[in-house]
């Protein structure tokens, strides 16, 4: 170490005397008698041959004179030279104390080691000043001390000796790692090329019913077709988010969503994103269960995840490669349709997914399923964060169909007048807006609508029927294709006999043989049928020119959505006089929407049966079911029907979330059931019953909850709130929004939101998340002046010129907007209280930070280049969170002017790394609450006191916690609780060590 690392210097003259007083002489080699060799083996003070305790004293002296003659400058006040001369005297006596040998000693250099001495002396109870030069001194004392150590005759030998040790040690443990990490195989980076080439080709592209592609060209690109929907956590009442980013906000998420709903096209999407490198280098296994228990089979290991689900690269992986993979971390594993296996098989599939997260964490996980299908608390024992992918909002079913016509072959202005036709239908009918909440009613729709020239069905029985009448018979007509003439009955026949014995085994795949089994015991009894010949032949004629079944596999076959496979299940329950078999499944959830479709398609009579034997067994969900099916019961006896609602009313309101997502599945029926504010008194269950009207998905629910925005509950006038995302913007700002009080938080989500709120109910104090545009924000902003503005999760800002000029601004939060690279629109603002989280490594601050005069709250994080010179000089911080990147070049200097500090959160490139950052640290006499990296203290002054200081936060702990457990009691004296991971492999050791003490443990 270069002696002008130090803040002073010695001159080696002055020194030397010293040193060679202080330590005895020895002879050569290598010191190995006397192991380990430490100093305090040869400091001639306990040997008594050279040196007593008053010539250190006058040696002392000596430095110090000469120490301050050479300084330049007077470092502290006049007659207190002595002191310091006695504190030195007493540190370096206490080189007859360490253990250290100079080996080690020399490693550690001149800081640490006079860090050492200090903690091995007594405290020498200096000025601030005195002991800063005493420190200073005694580093450059120990530079010297070193460099005599380095200079013995036994030193180099020794170095080479334990050297050499510790190269065979270092050897010892190579060869162990070696021995238990197996050698990843070359082939890997090869196969992993062709594997990522063919996750792409696999799932890149869609099936979107009734689209007319060129020829060629069978299904949609996924680039073109997909729409980003949202997640929400329906029990916090969390706003929504892109579902695409799950992964990147939870390491573990079960994602529920309705039939239709988007979950196995986001799997798709994901591993797309990540084949493509886009998912921070993670390798995707698309694991669909309904593939890999298609006849009960265990589910997989990871060395049989490419043979389970039939692809082609089976056997041509390098062995183990799946493996490898996982224990490093790397996979992005997408579980699908945990629904669609048996209610009796899912306990097998926890412990599937128990045993694979036990060997392999760090890697990402996605698990998808039906609402129905697990109690809520499923996987939460495996820190699964529980997300639920939100209806389609109106932004959302008009990008889809703008995107479906586009795709679409036929005259550009036809095509162009019949998008403007359906969204003003599906915007203006109640009954087509409740049904277009999700990509494969959409998609159903769009077909329609262009088929039958404007029309549309009005309900969910009339548009499968249709649906399924164009797709088996009317679409190969149209286009003139000579095929054998074949009407639709006896197609439906058959298809029914398939999917009713994929319901019956509570699958979703069956086999091809098995398929052609099925079909050929039914020819016969299907004669019209044989006209497009034996068994195989109907198979591939299905397959191909329906576009109803699809073979995921070479020898496996399913309907091209569970949807279809229900409905026909359910027509051939009802040939079958399969009722009873019905009911008797009324609490599995793979049967709830068979037995829906069954009251459907069913006559008076059949309907009527299944209704009241739901009501015979007695069950919440059976009666809930009951209630469910007065939808689709257009004639059905009036005793019967209010029995039923009877029952339902039994369950209202409702008591649980769980209960409240079921009874918003019945649908608008179930809002004539709810009660108003005046008839539920219970806070809890006021905001479950809120949130079954709100997820009903219609319109009608929009004066219901009207009723309830006086509600005295803070988290019910919340959830009113939340909902607004739910329905058409203005007719809920006008009728909800508008009377909520507005000291309420409020999260706006669209343009049309934002413009509704304006004109009805401007705030002064919201939230704006999502793709706003900065020209609705402008519009706003120029009528109202906001007190506290938070824009958060907006993926196209890129400047904040719309924030000019306004004088009211106090509050200001920027979050998730990765494109904004121009800040300088804040400059001037009267802000108070900011937190700025962006990503673009171009934002600097300083021209902002140093006209906020009244700023007294700060949080940055991101990539943001700032310092404290840069923060006004009027400006007097209380709260400063600085967890951004990179590190300031001059550190925290300027700290100290921020008198009143009460809070101080330091990320890891803004923890003090030098004494002159502690230093800082020590100027904030108000200073309570204090967050840093655990490797920080190790740099913090031995004589530094921060008696302030009551909560301490540790972030990264690392090493043995005891050598800062064994200082906190003397460097924070008022510390009452220090907090660290619970994770913490050393957690244990803190709790031991603070048992007996005042500071409590808290858990993050």
């Amino acid at each position: 170490m270069d002696a002008s690392t130090v803040g002073i210097r010695l001159a080696s003259g002055i020194a030397t005397p010293l040193i060679k007083r202080l330590f005895r002489g020895e002879g050569a080699g290598a010191g190995l008698v006397d192991r380990p060799v430490r100093i305090s083996s040869y400091v001639s003070l306990r040997e008594k041959r050279v040196l007593d305790a008053a010539d250190l004293r006058r040696l002392a002296e000596g430095l110090v004179d000469e120490a301050s003659a050479t300084s330049g400058e007077r470092r502290i006040p006049p007659g207190e030279e002595a002191g310091v001369a006695t504190a030195l005297a007493a540190t370096l006596h206490a080189l007859g104390d360490v253990t250290l040998s100079d080996l080690e000693a020399v490693r550690l250099g001149p800081r640490a080691f006079a860090r050492e001495l200090r903690s091995a002396a007594p405290d020498p109870l200096l000025s601030r000043d005195a002991a800063l030069f005493h420190e200073d001194l005694l580093e450059a004392t120990c530079l010297h001390i070193l460099n005599f150590f380095t200079q013995r005759s036994t030193f180099i030998p020794a170095t080479l000796v334990q050297q050499t040790r510790d190269i065979a040690e270092l050897i010892a443990k190579i060869d162990e790692l070696l021995n238990r990490i197996r050698r990843q195989d070359a082939r890997d980076p090869e196969f992993e090329r062709r594997y990522l080439d063919y996750i792409v080709r696999r799932h890149g592209t869609l099936t979107i019913f009734g689209l007319d592609l060129a020829p060629g060209s069978a299904r949609w690109p996924l680039d073109v077709a997909y729409i980003g929907l949202a997640a929400e956590n329906g029990r916090t009442g969390v706003p929504p988010g892109p579902a695409d980013e799950v992964l990147t906000r939870h390491e573990r998420v079960l994602l529920r969503g309705e039939a239709g709903s988007g979950k196995t096209t986001l799997i798709q999407w994901l591993a797309v994103s990540a084949a493509r490198g886009e998912q921070a280098g993670r390798i995707p296994y698309v694991l669909p269960l309904r593939t890999l228990t298609r006849h009960g089979e265990r589910l997989p290991p990871p060395a049989r995840f490419l043979a389970a689900v039939g692809s082609p690269l089976t056997g041509e992986q390098p062995q183990g490669w799946e493996g490898r993979v996982l224990r490093d971390g790397r996979a992005l594993v997408l579980v699908d349709g945990l629904d669609e296996i048996p209610e009796a098989e899912r306990p097998q599939a926890h412990r599937w997914l128990e045993d694979l997260l036990a060997a392999y964490p760090g890697n990402r996980w996605l698990v998808t399923s039906r609402p129905a299908a697990v109690r809520g608390d499923w996987l939460t024992d495996q820190d699964f964060e529980e997300l639920q992918l939100a209806p389609m909002s109106r932004a959302e079913v008009a990008a889809f169909v703008e995107r479906w016509h586009t795709a679409a072959e036929g005259e550009a202005e036809e095509l162009d007048l019949l998008r403007e036709r359906l969204l003003h239908s599906v915007h203006s009918k109640p009954e087509l807006a409740r049904l277009a909440t999700n990509p494969l009613l959409c998609g159903l729709f769009c077909a329609l609508h262009r088929e039958r020239r404007g029309f549309l069905p009005s309900g969910r029985k009339e548009l499968y029927t249709a649906a399924l009448s164009m797709l088996l018979h009317r679409r190969d007509r149209e286009r003139g294709l000579r095929l054998p003439e074949l009407a639709e009955e006896p197609q439906l026949q058959l298809l029914q006999r398939l999917a009713y014995w994929l319901i019956r085994n509570g699958r979703a795949e069956l086999g091809r043989g098995r398929a052609e089994a099925l079909i050929a015991d039914a020819l016969p009894a299907v004669p019209a049928a044989q006209v497009l010949g034996d068994a195989p032949a109907v198979l591939r004629h299905f397959l191909e020119r329906t576009g109803l079944l699809r073979a995921p596999t070479e020898d496996t076959v399913e309907f091209v959505h569970r949807t279809f496979q229900d409905f026909l299940g359910a027509g051939a329950a009802l040939d079958e006089g399969g009722l009873g078999e019905l009911t008797r499944h009324a609490d599995d959830d793979q049967w709830e929407d068979v037995i829906r479709m069954a009251v459907a398609q069913g006559r008076p009579r059949d309907r009527a049966a299944i209704i009241r034997d739901l009501l015979i067994r007695g069950s919440d969900r059976s009666e809930l079911l009951a209630f469910a099916c007065l939808e689709f019961a257009t004639e059905l006896e009036p005793e019967l029907r209010e029995d039923v609602q009877a029952a339902a009313g039994r369950l209202i309101p409702p008591a649980t979330d769980e209960a409240a997502q079921a009874l918003a599945r019945v649908g608008p029926l179930v809002l004539e059931l709810l009660p108003g504010p005046e008839l539920v008194g219970d806070a809890t269950k006021a905001l479950h019953t809120i949130t079954a009207a709100g997820r009903v998905g219609s319109d009608q629910a929009i004066p219901f909850l009207a009723r309830y925005v006086g509600h005295s509950s803070a988290a019910v006038r919340m959830e009113l709130a939340r909902l607004w995302s739910r329905f058409e913007a203005r007719p809920y700002a006008e009728q909800v929004i508008a009377r909520l009080p507005a000291e309420d938080p409020l999260t706006v989500l669209s343009d049309e939101a934002l413009d509704a709120l304006g004109s009805c109910s401007p705030r002064r104090r919201l939230t704006v998340a999502g793709p706003v545009t900065p020209g609705a924000l402008a519009r706003y902003l120029a009528r109202i002046h906001p007190e506290r503005l938070t824009l958060r999760d907006n993926p196209s800002l890129t400047d904040l010129r719309f924030l000019r000029g306004q004088d009211s601004l106090s509050a200001l939060v920027l979050q998730r907007c990765p494109k904004i690279t121009d800040v300088d629109a804040l400059a001037g603002l009267p802000v108070r209280a900011a937190v700025l989280d962006l990503s673009a490594p171009a934002v600097r601050l300083g021209g902002v930070l140093s006209g906020w005069d009244r700023l007294a709250e700060l949080e940055v994080r991101g990539d943001l280049s700032w310092s404290l010179d840069d923060v006004a000089q009027g400006a007097s911080l209380t709260h400063l969170d600085a967890r951004s990147r990179p590190r300031p070049e001059h550190g925290l200097r300027g700290l100290s002017r921020h008198k009143r500090m009460r809070t101080l959160m330091l990320g890891a490139e803004w923890g003090p790394a030098t004494a002159a950052d502690w230093r800082e640290l020590g100027a904030l006499p108000e200073l309570r609450i204090l967050v840093l990296e655990a490797g920080a203290l190790d740099e913090m002054p031995e004589d530094l006191r921060l008696s302030s200081v009551e909560e301490l936060e540790l972030a990264h702990v690392g090493g043995d916690p005891k050598r800062f457990l064994r200082r906190l009691p003397a460097l924070l004296p008022g510390l009452r609780l220090l907090s660290v991971l619970r994770s913490w492999e050393h957690a244990d050791v803190i709790a031991d060590g603070l048992r007996t003490g005042p500071v409590q443990l808290g858990w993050r």
